[in-house]
């Protein structure tokens, strides 16, 4: 088998993600991993669920003489982001993610890996398949849709489940327990127009593309400084319109919300007689993006491409209101939490911008650990496009999470990572969110801690997870299972 990943210790995790790995699971498109993991607890002889929403259940009785120990909800997302290099051929929805260890960590071949969270995911198929693992009552819950709104979560009914205390397997950090996340809104802003036939003879049109940025997480990289191709694009297209009379034809940038966009394209006309200068100008940006952020993002490349006449312009009002507004428009770290300077409070990240027939709709994700200053960046990139003509709109709002410090639980998990790893673990709250916000508002009386593997760049074609840090998520994840409290 190639790269024989499924080679690597623990055996009964990687072989797990390596049949992962084969089956199609971009958000969206979940029907094959749905009915691989229903079908592989139907096989086992354990109870199985799928709800209205997608999720699936699976029950697994406890071990003989631990019926008494409280019951453990373990619970992973199906769902992976579907993030691709440029020069890469592959359909998500059919194609096999390729996974191949390099060195220390395993990688996947141009794409997204899916190690977010198929780690989790498959260490917990691991845990259901064991006959020698002691553990009490398990249920095993695998949530629908979570990087494109958590789904999943949202949709969970509060008689769903019977566990007492959660471990999410989401969190991408060796070492750490998180008990906290931040909270974050989708936002969604609609430019709606007559598009404006194109009647020049005078006119060559060109297509502008931003590419070979990193990207990556919207929430654990985002303080990273990474470029955004949507703000560079927009950037460039301000002064091409002002200087050299470009006409915006279409626009596309970024894919999905929680990722940063790492491509970003127009499709524009400019008066023939001003080419050269233009493409001056395309070299001018392309060199100061390069200055700017070179350190950063080694193979970012800006171009133009001479393209066919466009049929159709974005009316010249309704264009210069756009660049303008996302122009002005913050994106990335707004703020620190105080008091912890290494800590992000509140971000946005600008992750689509997309023409159609007749409309332009840009869309966000803000997230934040305060809700007051959520609220405030929600009201102030409203205003920025409310101004410039825009309908504004918010969606698939969750919840930040705060776990009790004092948990009895959160104290045992603290002792049994000294006791079996040998590292006193840091307790963390991470800016990404976690599932853990919303079920807690169904469940609140549900005691919750996250953890994980150490995991670099998900969302992005750099992903990766590291070898060893499985092993010891999946020592840790065990202990826990042996050493969860009588009720």
């Amino acid at each position: 088998m190639e790269n024989k990943i499924s080679a690597l210790q623990p055996m009964e995790v990687w072989c797990h993600f390596d049949k992962l790995c084969a089956i199609p699971r971009p958000s969206g498109h979940l029907e094959k991993v749905t009915r691989y993991v229903a079908d592989f607890g139907r096989a086992l002889g354990l109870e199985t669920h799928v709800d209205m929403v997608g999720n699936v259940l699976i029950r697994k009785p406890a071990t003989p003489g631990m019926e008494h120990r409280r019951p453990v909800v373990l619970q992973a997302h199906l769902d992976m982001v579907p993030q691709k290099n440029n020069a890469t051929v592959h359909d998500f929805e059919t194609d096999p993610i390729r996974p191949y260890i390099d060195g220390e960590w395993v990688k996947a071949r141009g794409t997204t890996l899916g190690a977010d969270n198929g780690i989790g995911l498959s260490a917990i198929l691991a845990v259901l398949e064991s006959e020698t693992l002691a553990h009490g009552p398990i249920e095993a819950l695998f949530t629908n849709d979570e990087e494109t709104g958590m789904t999943g979560a949202n949709g969970l009914k509060s008689d769903f489940l019977k566990g007492e205390i959660l471990l999410n397997t989401d969190s991408e950090q060796e070492y750490e327990i998180y008990v906290g996340c931040a909270g974050g809104i989708n936002m969604l802003a609609s430019f709606r127009y007559r598009d404006e036939a194109v009647d020049t003879d005078d006119d060559v049109a060109y297509t502008v593309t931003m590419s070979g940025l990193k990207g990556g997480h919207s929430g654990i990289d985002i303080n990273l400084g990474r470029a955004n191709a949507n703000k560079l694009l927009f950037r460039f297209l301000k002064e091409a319109v002002q200087c050299y009379d470009a006409r915006l034809s279409s626009v596309c940038g970024g894919n999905m919300r929680n990722a940063i966009p790492r491509e970003a394209s127009a499709l524009l006309t400019i008066p023939a007689d001003t080419e050269d200068d233009f493409m001056a100008l395309v070299a001018e940006y392309a060199a100061t993006f390069y200055d700017e952020y070179g350190a950063i993002e080694p193979e970012l490349s800006f171009t133009a491409a001479k393209s066919p006449m466009p049929v159709t312009w974005i009316p010249e009002p309704v264009q210069d209101d756009i660049i303008n507004a996302i122009e002005a428009c913050h994106n990335g770290v707004l703020r620190m939490v105080p008091g912890a300077p290494d800590m992000v409070e509140t971000s946005s990240n600008m992750a689509i911008v997309n023409s159609s027939e007749g409309a332009v709709d840009v869309t966000f994700l803000v997230r934040s650990s305060s809700e007051s200053m959520k609220a405030a960046l929600v009201s102030s990139i409203e205003s920025i496009f409310l101004l410039a003509g825009a309908k504004v709109e918010t969606s698939g709002g969750y919840p930040g999470w705060q776990s009790d410090l004092n948990s009895p639980f959160l104290q045992v998990a603290k002792e049994i990572h000294q006791r079996e790893l040998g590292v006193e673990p840091q307790i963390m709250i991470i800016h990404a969110g976690l599932e853990c916000g919303i079920i807690g508002e169904k469940y609140p009386e549900m005691e919750m801690i996250s953890f994980g593997p150490t995991l670099r760049h998900p969302h992005s074609p750099d992903e990766k997870v590291e070898i060893a840090s499985v092993a010891h998520f999946w020592k840790y994840l065990t202990a826990l299972l042996a050493n969860i409290p009588a009720k």
